[in-house]
């Protein structure tokens, strides 16, 4: 087994590992992947100031996100076919979040359901819903979720329709794979993957099957999204669907000042600022451009977190100096699960959280909570009015 430092030592596992399409599901954006490559070289531009003989004892990453203690201002994104990378992904993952004290997101695209998440874990999680055409599966999956315990819904808003996907496109992309020429001989390269699937029952969208009626094929991501989700969403369905939770409710992708400002007119606990990971509009600006000028537009009458390109510590606490109070990894966490299960996933969440906290005390601060935009150069053309 190599030594694994950084997340892209469990990424070079995990495409190792785990078959072409889920792998490639996981680590690709949409049309020509500008927006997605973005998401990640544009934090590379910030940089620190790093301060010097400054007390560096008793540090401390702990926070708090929508009014939840936290181990650090991170959590794992809500990310569809997570039980396609490992067996029983979702509830590995979960496992590994809830030991390591930050939340973990269950997609409703996932493969264990919500019940299958809820008998395997102790403490509540979110989870994360479209928005459906069809209400009274809305109402379902609501009530599912409340007795599941889930402590928080987080409604995705930037996917009515889905993304042009190549590279899911040319995979033909199903949960479970189709067994063509092409999969099966990819398949047999991963034996251990193979083995884990075969001791799973769980192997279809697990929140679905069984629950949706009228779906023609719920192997399909892009099947189901056609048919399912509700591509006449307007903010009025949003206020709907906040008051159907009647709880804490997070509205993630915004991407938009006047959108985060619509956002918290409806008392949403906290929006994301987020674009998808790369996956929906490829030519818009990445995550991290616009964050500051949402924070400054809405940072005082709602929580603003951040999601999209961070691949270290490094990358939470310059989220986190510009105002974000908490951030969200997915790739890197299914890098870690792809790579080594259970165990990759909290190696995933060690890494970053190591990277945090040394970056932050080389910066000269003790306490995340502390941090703020004087540990950062930002380049003045990067976006808005940065400083």
């Amino acid at each position: 087994m190599p030594v694994i430092t950084t997340i892209a030592d469990l990424k070079r596992l995990h495409k190792r590992r785990t078959p072409k399409m889920f792998y490639d599901y996981a680590e690709s954006g949409s049309w020509t992947e500008q927006t997605f490559r973005e998401n990640t070289s544009d934090f590379d531009q910030i940089r620190f100031r790093q301060r010097v003989a400054v007390d560096m004892t008793n540090r401390t990453t702990a926070s708090t996100m929508i009014g939840q203690g936290v181990a650090m201002p991170v959590g794992l994104a809500p990310v569809g076919l997570t039980g396609m990378q490992t067996a029983d992904g979702e509830i590995k993952a979960a496992r590994a979040a809830e030991a390591f004290g930050v939340p973990f997101t269950l997609s409703t695209m996932s493969i264990c359901s919500i019940e299958d998440v809820a008998a395997h874990t102790t403490k509540p999680f979110w989870f994360q819903v479209y928005t459906l055409k069809d209400t009274a599966f809305m109402q379902r999956l609501f009530a599912r979720a409340r007795d599941a315990g889930c402590s928080a819904i987080m409604i995705t808003l930037d996917l009515q329709i889905l993304g042009q996907r190549h590279k899911d496109l040319k995979n033909g992309l199903t949960a479970p794979p189709n067994f063509t020429p092409a999969t099966i001989a990819n398949l047999a390269t991963k034996w251990s993957w193979g083995l884990g699937m075969l001791q799973t029952k769980r192997r279809f969208f697990g929140n679905i099957v069984g629950h949706a009626k009228g779906v023609s094929d719920p192997s399909s991501l892009s099947a189901w999204s056609n048919e399912a989700f509700d591509h006449g969403l307007d903010w009025v369905r949003v206020a709907e669907l906040i008051k159907m939770w009647d709880g804490p409710v997070i509205l993630k992708g915004i991407l938009d000042v006047e959108d985060a400002r619509k956002a918290a007119d409806l008392g949403a606990s906290a929006i994301i600022v987020s674009n998808h990971g790369g996956r929906q509009l490829d030519g818009a600006l990445s995550s991290i451009r616009v964050l500051s000028d949402i924070v400054d537009a809405v940072g005082d009458r709602v929580e603003v977190h951040f999601d999209s390109g961070i691949r270290s510590g490094q990358d939470v606490l310059k989220a986190v100096a510009l105002g974000a109070k908490g951030t969200y990894i997915g790739r890197a966490f299914v890098n870690g699960l792809g790579a080594m299960g259970e165990a990759g996933v909290t190696k995933a969440l060690e890494v970053i959280h190591r990277e945090l906290d040394l970056t932050m005390a080389f910066c000269g601060h003790r306490d995340i909570q502390q941090v703020d935009r004087d540990i950062l150069l930002v380049p003045k053309n990067f976006a808005g009015e940065w400083r």
